[in-house]
């Protein structure tokens, strides 16, 4: 049996190697800078040397040193590695004609990178197809592919593993409409929407908390507790800092604070794997971890890893480079098509952005699917990966555009890959795909009202505003109401306040805070300060509700016309909630008891009727706050796995879904967390 394996793999070495010799007399033939012939003619067979010599060269030179170059770019930023790829392959290309022993072969630079990427494709498409034919070296190119060996012993080898895929973004109206559309087939097979086959898996809508983003929703999926992470960015007045889910700092902070809440490593802390991840969830294996990118690279931290690990193989750094260009085109071609259609609402797509999108897209998509297919292949017992890649489109496209709908294809074919991948892994797995949040639409607030939340908080606070703000309606009646308040004829006059407010954004929630008070301010003492502020807020069109501080009743929910309902009231009269549905209540009273939480919560304007909302970033697909389809993301779970929600009732709160992941790692009888701690901190 092992003569037979090395005799398939000889065989299929020496098939690869011919078709690229092949490929390269093709290229000689065609550009006219490529030349296997010395100047004054060569015979087809010394040509035909040649090629052999210079294919085989280039393949060692593939095998051996690429790698070692790749490892040598650790200090470049992964976004740009891409960009490095066609040259440092055409580099390749020009030694190995160089040391070909048969001292001929000449190509021009730039042609260099053309052919060297061709025969890395070639190379690619030829050596899958021939491992496709045989498991054993299919299995062993995913390995090699993935850049992980398999593990001599598996921890409970014979009991199931769990890996966990999220598609960042994609609310659970968004999945149904794609899998009724035919986008995406590999989820309608397991939900057997055609009713020829029985179903294999079951779809679960569960409910966010407020701060309906992925930094409180994968922290509390993953550690178990989203306590005191009131939006993606907010103010912390006892360290005089601003805090962002996605900055490196603040995910490994938030990360410390929850294992410190809830006496648990994570989710991942026996046998996982975290990949593409803010957070760890406690993985021995991670790589793309946001939280553990500031610390000094180690054996422990292999965040950046994974990116290398992926692009040491030139065939996989070929072909995602290829299709980095091919989505960078796609998105300049889209928002050029977008602008001259006159689509409203539009948001800029300039800069960086095609190449921020190309990443996500491309990059972060085809690196965290070969790591998780490695993992499957090594056996580890749970595994979670975040997909970032449709809703960074749906941010700047809209959720429900033609834009983000190929998107959702290449979403289900990467879902199909890894499902492959798990017919060849030394123990069974059950696949759950799930979402952290879901995306609403609508136009920006800025764009709708021609000036920022912040234009309007300062406007309020009687503070100066750009020109263009102060002109709009919505800044005129703020700064008559600050004249009115105040009994002034120009609201820019009087004694300059203490501090500005620090006025940040997630999605459809704004936050507003005083730096210079050290506690929590409450409605008495804004009003004392700014007595136009809250009712300039609290009655503009694009503002939905307001939540403060009470000294007479602990906290209140401000609303237009002079609304103002005490928290303990709102069961028997939701105000102004009663339009953001079931859950919404709940959601603001336990986001008011968090230490953290701004001196004012905004949430915006929702019309249940569209579900449209009004972002206070620039994006016209938002998530953050409450209103419409960003609070309902959806769990895909097996049917062999119990029902996510046994007494029916809506899965509310990503630490309600931590718990459910943490159940069915109990039930796979496999290596877990423990399970005896409460899943739902709620310390005040």
């Amino acid at each position: 049996m092992g003569w037979r394996r090395v005799a398939g793999q000889i065989g299929r070495s020496v098939t690869v190697w011919a078709v690229s010799t092949l490929t390269m007399l093709l290229l000689a033939g065609l550009l006219p800078d490529f030349r296997l012939q010395s100047p004054d003619g060569d015979s087809a067979t010394r040509i035909a040397v040649t090629a052999a010599c210079g294919a085989g060269a280039f393949g060692l030179l593939s095998a051996l040193v690429w790698p070692v170059l790749v490892r040598m770019l650790l200090l470049v930023p992964a976004l740009f590695l891409g960009l490095l790829v066609f040259f440092l392959n055409g580099s390749l290309l020009l030694l190995a004609l160089r040391v070909n022993p048969s001292g001929r072969g000449e190509v021009a630079p730039e042609t260099a990178v053309i052919v060297a990427a061709v025969m890395s494709a070639v190379a690619s498409a030829t050596g899958g197809a021939l491992a496709v034919r045989d498991d054993d070296a299919y299995r062993r190119r995913l390995l090699r592919l993935a850049d992980r060996r398999r593990r001599a012993t598996l921890p409970c080898a014979s009991t199931p593993g769990l890996v966990c895929v999220q598609l960042d973004g994609v609310g659970h109206d968004v999945l149904t409409a794609a899998v009724r559309d035919g986008l995406m087939p590999t989820v309608a097979r397991w939900l057997a929407t055609d009713g020829v086959i029985p179903p294999t898996h079951r779809l679960t809508a569960w409910r966010t908390d407020w701060s309906s983003q992925t930094g409180a929703s994968q922290l509390g999926i993953l550690h178990g507790s989203t306590w005191d992470v009131p939006a993606f960015r907010w103010y912390e007045k006892d360290r005089g800092e601003v805090m962002v889910c996605n900055r490196p700092t603040s995910a490994a902070e938030l990360q410390r604070r929850a294992t410190a809440l809830t006496g648990e490593a994570g989710l991942l802390a026996v046998d996982g794997a975290s990949r593409g991840n803010l957070f760890s969830g406690g993985a021995g294996e991670q790589a793309l971890v946001l939280s553990i990118a500031t610390r000094r690279r180690g054996r422990e931290n292999r965040s950046r890893a994974g990116y290398f690990a992926y692009f040491s193989d030139p065939a996989n750094a070929v072909r995602t480079a290829l299709s980095f260009f091919a989505e960078i085109g796609r998105e300049i071609g889209q928002s050029t098509r977008a602008r001259f259609a006159g689509q409203h609402p539009r948001v800029g797509r300039g800069g960086l952005y095609p190449f921020v999108r190309a990443f996500a897209t491309v990059v972060e998509r085809d690196v965290v699917v070969a790591a998780v297919m490695g993992d499957l292949l090594a056996g580890r017992t749970a595994v979670y990966a975040d997909l970032v890649a449709y809703d960074e489109v749906a941010h700047h496209s809209g959720p429900d555009s033609r834009d983000v709908r190929q998107v959702l294809k290449r979403l289900d074919r990467s879902l199909a890959l890894i499902e492959k991948a798990a017919e060849h892994a030394p123990r069974p797995y059950r696949l759950v795909v799930l979402s952290d949040h879901g995306q609403s639409p609508g136009e920006t607030f800025r764009s709708r009202y021609g000036l920022t939340l912040a234009d309007l908080v300062r406007a309020g606070s009687g503070l100066p505003v750009p020109r263009g703000a102060g002109r709009t309606p919505s800044g005129a009646e703020a700064r008559a109401a600050v004249r009115v308040a105040l009994g002034r004829a120009d609201s820019d006059s009087g004694p300059a306040p203490r501090s500005e407010p620090v006025v940040l954004a997630s999605g459809n929630l704004g936050l507003v805070s005083f730096p210079d008070v050290p506690h929590r301010m409450t409605k008495e003492e804004i009003d004392a300060r700014h007595p136009a502020l809250l009712p300039t807020l609290a009655n503009h069109p694009g503002i939905g509700f307001l939540l403060v501080r009470s000294a007479e009743h602990d906290g209140v929910v401000l609303g237009p016309c002079g609304t103002e309902i005490p928290l303990a009231e709102l069961d028997e009269r939701p105000g102004p909630l009663a339009r953001f549905g079931p859950g919404a209540v709940d959601a603001v009273r336990r986001t008011h008891a968090f230490p953290h939480t701004a001196d004012i919560m905004v949430n915006s304007w929702y019309d249940p009727a569209t579900g449209q909302i009004h972002a206070f970033e620039e994006q016209i697909g938002s998530h953050g706050g409450l209103g419409g389809a960003q609070s309902r993301p959806f769990l895909l779970s097996p049917l062999t796995l119990s029902v996510a929600e046994e007494d029916g009732e809506t899965l509310t709160g990503a630490e309600r879904v931590h718990g459910v992941l943490r159940r069915w790692l109990g039930e796979l009888n496999g290596p877990q967390v423990p399970l005896d701690a409460d899943p739902e901190p709620r310390a005040a």
